[in-house]
């Protein structure tokens, strides 16, 4: 009798345990997956609040050219300093970039655009502008970019050593690794007051440029602290008009209606249009706006990796 007690008493003991062991088991799961669950909330509200943020940046972009009218018909400043002359002349109906040496040159970084989505995009824009424009200078598809962040720029330069700026390069490689391809898609395009026809994006998967611009930050603490964009934004330039349509002389009024007539061709054709980008460039510009010219610079290319640190 006390046997069949005691072997009892270890049945019940070994139930017992398995019942505390599938607890234990249990609420490890729900710690686990709730706590996914907030990361999640979290990184989606992140992600919300950022687009919202960059569909109202967008928006006063938008507005730039009725607010401010086209600046750039009266040779005005570009977004970043220059005046027109200082980087295009006209000669013999020709558009001639004018390559001025960076000393030093400029460090940027910046998310690459390849061909495979670049050139539909860019015969759109030629298709639309260039019936009715002679003063265009079409960005070059090859380079097509989003800006990231200065390690030194032309407004502050920082001066580097060649062992410095291999550092540096270094730098950025270990921020690609740590970054997931954006999968992005065309929000709109603008044509602000310095006549400068913009691709402006959203993200729909992938590494936010806020992180990307805050990781570069703490990798590059040299750089400057005023940076050139906003650190929401992604963007890239798709053309600048640099004068009048080639059509009889029109009223500004007029004008200003034809500019906004001819973008909502352009996004007609191409708005909602989707792309990948896996790659972050560290580029030495040797020549001022080097990326936007086509002028001199040395491009150290690094995919990015997705890695977790």
């Amino acid at each position: 009798m006390a046997r069949a007690v005691a072997v009892g008493a270890g049945h019940c003991w070994s139930h017992s345990k398995t019942v505390i062991l599938i607890w234990c088991i249990c609420i490890f799961f729900y710690i686990f997956f709730f706590r996914m669950a907030l990361q999640n909330s979290s990184s989606s509200s992140s992600s919300d609040k950022n687009t919202e943020q960059r569909s109202r940046l967008y928006d006063t972009m938008e507005r730039g050219l009725d607010e401010s009218g086209a600046a750039f018909l009266k040779h005005g400043e570009t977004s970043q300093s220059l005046s027109l002359s200082d980087i295009f002349t006209l000669k013999n109906g020709s558009i001639t970039p004018v390559l001025k040496a960076a000393n030093p040159p400029v460090r940027a970084t910046v998310l690459y655009l390849s061909p495979e989505y670049s050139v539909p995009i860019s015969d759109n824009v030629k298709n639309t502008f260039s019936p009715y424009f002679d003063k265009v200078w079409f960005q070059n598809s090859s380079v097509y970019h989003f800006s990231m962040f200065h390690a030194s720029h032309h407004i502050e330069s920082v001066p580097a050593t060649e062992d410095e700026i291999e550092a540096e390069a270094n730098a950025v490689k270990a921020v690609a690794d740590s970054l997931c391809p954006l999968k992005i898609v065309l929000d709109r395009v603008v044509l602000t007051s310095t006549g400068v026809l913009l691709g402006c994006w959203q993200v729909i998967s992938g590494t936010d440029p806020l992180t990307i611009r805050a990781k570069l930050k703490t990798a590059l603490p040299h750089a400057p602290k005023k940076q050139l964009y906003d650190a929401v934004i992604l963007h890239t330039s798709f053309a600048r008009l640099l004068g009048h349509p080639k059509s009889s002389p029109m009223e500004p009024s007029d004008e200003l209606r034809f500019f906004h007539e001819l973008v909502a061709r352009l996004n007609d054709k191409i708005r909602g249009f989707e792309a990948v980008v896996s790659e972050l460039w560290y580029v030495e510009e040797y020549d001022v706006l080097a990326l936007a010219l086509d002028g001199r610079m040395k491009v150290s290319r690094f995919k990015l990796g997705c890695r977790r640190t």
